[in-house]
């Protein structure tokens, strides 16, 4: 039987004239099989609330097959409790007078006797002459449309009113929905990051990126979050920010094989806690290497040596090279300071500092040299190669007689008991970022325990 009572159908054909009734498509079977089709639960009543029509997902919800539903009066008895027979009823028929749909919630009987809360949407159906002719109705769980409201309400809220930010890229690795807060982290618009390719919108750390969410693709998501360390192209400049990411990979619902659609990532920037935590770290050790100096340069029977010692655990995660700078003999009374060099680190080849200076030569450093500006000020310099590259760098460094490769020098001075010693120079690589205030700071730390061990040397002449 189908999921309606069936009809024959009769053509009436001219002035005394007929035709014997002929088999054409059964109209109530093609509604059948259009209502099966469809995902909602459906039924529908005549006039008198007789059951016309039962779909599948009716019969899924409740278990009561359209065999046994269709043609039965009403839902009492069987669809619902009797003391709810008569109210459910007149809800539902009370749409064959009311204009547009009705929405009620109340609950059902399973064939097995469980009750099943549903959210029905009811409507008049109207016969030929436009009068109410009976009623369908249309029900799901209220479970499963609250889940969907939830869906939805979630979805929003992630794109709007999220404190991390969500991304969807999409299978070519392109942004395809961007939330606020992502929209903000990337330096642009919402609409404007949408299908470009992540490098154009980070500069650094987009490798990392996109193999994290290839990766996500072919083999789904990682059992835990990822901190990417990105540089974001801003109409500012360029900004250094730390992602807290995870990943997940998002497959069509309505396909039998998976599908991917692309990858769902939800990130949260933790720069500033990162940066203060690398930044606790950092003067931890420059503090423990400070005491362990102290205490190898206490060891030392010659105090020169101890310059040496405390310039070697000074360089440790510091810099790559030092020089210290004396000044000369009678360089204090001169109207143009001249510094002599004393110690240094090894350019070529790793190892521990020597200690030079014994023939006392002046070095050759040009008016307006960070080392004299510092002996000068009697205060810290910093300077650096700026966006000079290649062989103007090289130049750049060897006009000042450091090393080849330094793009970054810190230049303190030294003092012991009120006076102006020298000054110790730090240098960095181009692997290195600039020195900066806190590093300042350390180097002041250094070079007073450097200046304390000259004195005690006797490096410098003694005043008369």
């Amino acid at each position: 039987m189908s999921a309606s009572r069936r009809s024959g159908a009769t053509d009436e054909l001219g002035p005394g004239g007929s035709e014997p009734e002929r088999e054409g498509p059964a109209g109530s079977d093609l509604l059948a099989a259009l209502l099966d089709g469809m995902d909602a639960a459906l039924c529908a009543f005549d006039a008198d609330g007789v059951v016309t029509h039962w779909n599948r997902e009716a019969e899924r919800i409740l278990g009561w097959t359209a065999e046994e539903a269709v043609g039965r009066a009403g839902f009492a008895g069987w669809a619902v409790r009797s003391a709810d027979a008569e109210e459910v009823e007149a809800r539902l028929m009370s749409a064959m007078d009311a204009p547009g749909r009705q929405v009620n919630e109340f609950a059902l009987l399973t064939k097995d006797g469980r009750r099943v809360l549903v959210r029905t949407q009811s409507a008049a159906v109207r016969g030929p002459d436009r009068e109410p002719a009976g009623v369908y109705c249309a029900f799901s769980e209220v479970h499963a449309q609250i889940d969907l409201e939830r869906s939805i309400a979630l979805s929003e809220a992630l794109l709007e009113d999220a404190g991390w930010g969500v991304v969807l890229v999409d299978a070519d690795l392109r942004p395809a929905v961007v939330n606020a807060y992502a929209a903000r982290a990337l330096g642009a618009g919402r609409t404007s990051v949408l299908g470009r390719p992540l490098g154009e919108l980070l500069s650094q750390g987009v490798e990392e990126l996109e193999s994290a969410l290839t990766h996500v693709l072919a083999e789904g998501a990682p059992p835990a979050p990822a901190e990417l360390w990105v540089t974001v192209r801003t109409p500012e400049g360029e900004r250094r920010r730390c992602w807290r990411s995870g990943f997940v990979r998002l497959s069509s619902p309505l396909a039998e094989e998976p599908v991917p659609l692309g990858v769902g990532w939800l990130f949260q920037d933790v720069t500033e806690a990162r940066q203060g935590e690398q930044e606790a770290s950092l003067l931890r050790f420059r503090t423990q290497q400070l005491h362990r100096a102290a205490r190898a340069a206490a060891e030392c029977e010659n105090p020169a040596e101890a310059v040496a010692v405390h310039l070697d655990f000074a360089l440790a995660g510091f810099a790559d090279h030092a020089v210290i700078d004396r000044v000369a003999e009678g360089g204090a009374e001169t109207d143009r300071v001249r510094l002599v060099r004393i110690a240094e680190t090894p350019s070529g080849a790793p190892g521990p500092c020597r200690l030079d200076g014994r023939a006392g030569l002046p070095v050759l450093y040009a008016d307006g040299h960070p080392a004299l500006q510092c002996v000068e000020r009697a205060g810290t310099v910093r300077a650096g190669a700026g966006s000079l590259k290649g062989d103007a760098a090289r130049e750049w460094a060897s006009a000042r007689q450091w090393p080849q490769g330094t793009v970054h020098a810190l230049c303190t001075v030294l003092r012991s008991r009120g006076r102006t010693l020298g000054a110790v120079t730090f240098l960095r690589t181009s692997h290195r970022t600039a020195f900066e205030r806190a590093d300042a700071m350390y180097a002041e730390d250094v070079a007073a325990h450097i200046a304390t061990a000259l004195d005690l040397a006797a490096l410098l002449p003694e005043e008369g």
